[in-house]
Formats: C-alpha cells, sequence, structure tokens
C-alpha cells in the first residue's frame, strides 16, 4: 500500500512516530509539506493562506504518481487532500485543528473525507459524527522506569531536591506555563524541601523518557488537548501526573495512583504536595499498555483498508 501523507508539521514526533511504525508493517509513506514555515519565530512568518492555496496544485500532481490512499495529517491539510478527486482521503485530527480558531474549516472538510480519526473521546464528541479514535501510540520499550538517582545524576539534576516535569516552551499560551507556576508554587509552600520546575522542551526525544525518570511528578496545565503523548509517556514510566481535565487525561488516569485530574488549582497543588512529601512511582504502565506503537499501526492500516 503507498500512502500520500499531508502535514503541517512533519517534525512532530508523533508523526514521525506513526510513519515509521506504518512502514515497518509495510506501507510506503511519502511526506508532502505546504510552503512556508510551520511556527513562527523571531527570524520566519507564520504560513498564511497564500501556502495552503500553492500547496493545493502540488498535492494534485502528487496523487498522480501512483498513491492508494492520501492521508491528511492536521485539519489545515484537508482542502488539500480534498482537490485531489481520485483517492480516498483520511483525515487526522490533532486537537488544535478541531478545537482551535479553524475548527469551523477542520469540521466542513471532514464531511468529504472518507474516514476520519480523532485521539480521544473527547474529541469524537466535538467533532459529532462518526470517526475512528486512535490515539497517537507510544515506544513503551524507551519510555519505561529507570532508577531516579541514576537519571539525576545523568542531567546533573539536585538529587535532595523535588522535581516537577513541565514538558512544553512556556511560549505556548495553550500550554498555560503561568498556571503551571502557580500550581507548583504552592505545592512547594506545603512540602519541606525544595522544589523546582522543571520546563523541558527542544530536546532530542531520545533523551525525554530520561528527564521523565528523574522527576517526582509531571504537571500539565492546558487549555485544550486532544491526547496529550507527555502524559502516556509519563504514564509508561511510571511518572505521577497531575494535570486540569483537558482531552483523554481523565481516561487516562482512571484508576491510576499516585495522580489527579482536576480543574481547581487548590486541589491540584494538594495532590501534587502529597507526592513531592513522599515521592513515589505511580502504576500508570499498566494503564497504557493498550495504546503501544504497534497496536496504534494496526488500527491505522484497518482504517486506510476500510476506505479501499
Amino acid at each position: 500500500m503507498n500512502v500520500l501523507n499531508l502535514v503541517s508539521n512533519e517534525d512532530a514526533r508523533f508523526y514521525q512516530q506513526q510513519v515509521e511504525t506504518l512502514e515497518a508493517r509495510g506501507i510506503d509513506c511519502t511526506t508532502a509539506t505546504p510552503p512556508g514555515d510551520h511556527l513562527a519565530r523571531e527570524d520566519m512568518t507564520e504560513r498564511t493562506a497564500g501556502d495552503y492555496l500553492r500547496f493545493v496544485p502540488e498535492v494534485i500532481s502528487e496523487s498522480l504518481d501512483g498513491y492508494d490512499v492520501v492521508h491528511a495529517n492536521y485539519g489545515l491539510t484537508a482542502p488539500a487532500a480534498l482537490a485531489q478527486v481520485r483517492l480516498p482521503v483520511v483525515l487526522s485530527l490533532w486537537g488544535t485543528d478541531l478545537m482551535g480558531e479553524y475548527g469551523w474549516l477542520t469540521k466542513r472538510c471532514a464531511r468529504y473525507c472518507d474516514a476520519v480519526i480523532v485521539m480521544s473521546d473527547e474529541m469524537a464528541r466535538e467533532f459529532g459524527d462518526p470517526c475512528h479514535v486512535i490515539p497517537h501510540g507510544i515506544d513503551m520499550e524507551k519510555f519505561a522506569p529507570r532508577p531516579k538517582e541514576e537519571a539525576r545524576a545523568e542531567l546533573g539534576w539536585d538529587r535532595d531536591a523535588r522535581h516537577v516535569l513541565f514538558p512544553y516552551p512556556p511560549s505556548q499560551e495553550v500550554k498555560n506555563h503561568d498556571r503551571a507556576e502557580r500550581v507548583v508554587e504552592r505545592a512547594s509552600d506545603r512540602v519541606d524541601a525544595d522544589v523546582n520546575l522543571q520546563v523541558v522542551y527542544g530536546v532530542p526525544h531520545a533523551e525525554v523518557a530520561t528527564y521523565m525518570n528523574a522527576s517526582d511528578a509531571l504537571v500539565l496545565t492546558s487549555e485544550h488537548e486532544g491526547s496529550p503523548n507527555s502524559v502516556k509517556e509519563a504514564l509508561s514510566c511510571n511518572l505521577p501526573v497531575f494535570s486540569v481535565d483537558v482531552g483523554d487525561v481523565a481516561e487516562r488516569l482512571d484508576g491510576v495512583s499516585p495522580s489527579r485530574v482536576s480543574d481547581d488549582d487548590d486541589e491540584l497543588a494538594a495532590a501534587l504536595a502529597d507526592v513531592l512529601a513522599d515521592p513515589r512511582p505511580s502504576d500508570g504502565r499498566e494503564a497504557v499498555r493498550d495504546i503501544s506503537l504497534e497496536r496504534m499501526g494496526e488500527r491505522i492500516e484497518g482504517v486506510y483498508e476500510s476506505v479501499l
């Protein structure tokens, strides 16, 4: 099977893992991205509507080259996928494309796709039409528990302090770093130890597991999410997670201890303080065994076969 993947950010690690997993199953994957830059930075410009319009003829031309399926990854790539009329279109939604500023466009395009994949039951409810719920898979061999002291020594972290992981750039407003700071500060007031909020981003994905195993907890305060990989990876490392009720986090943390889901900052801070006062691993690894990369690849391949 030959699949033409359209994606706005080909560097997203979960997209790269998806491609690697599908190719391991014998599916040939080609990636095409719109012209322009994915992110706005000081020396770059954000993609414009014109960039996506210029993408349309490129996709139409590329789609003639012996593909079986066009897989649009992220809602803004759906118009280009639908512009070609020969091949079935599968649309994967990542969260902000459905619940953010351009959700209206995503929903309108999704009506004409042959299959739609979302990452959580919450997204399925927001979408409102029949769809496949397939969370991004995780590499459970890479994200596995290891001794905390060993991981801290590797990173040079204070072995006696408490470390709370926030694995996102503070500049991403949707991740709400300010709220994470407030929750951790309130928790630290209740703990007789130094507490550090470790803001970690831009490191090689292979090193993220080390940061998770060196931490005492992960905090998530996003305004909205789909199925955040950081939470699933933390669970795979048995790292306690303290999160607002967003995406599928409540479902993932159901029955996992210690961890907490709450939209009340004081409740989150109290639960976090309990773990920081008495650091201990969670039992989260068992909760994510059904969302391995292999299982994700099997289910996506099933969607391809269904539209063919």
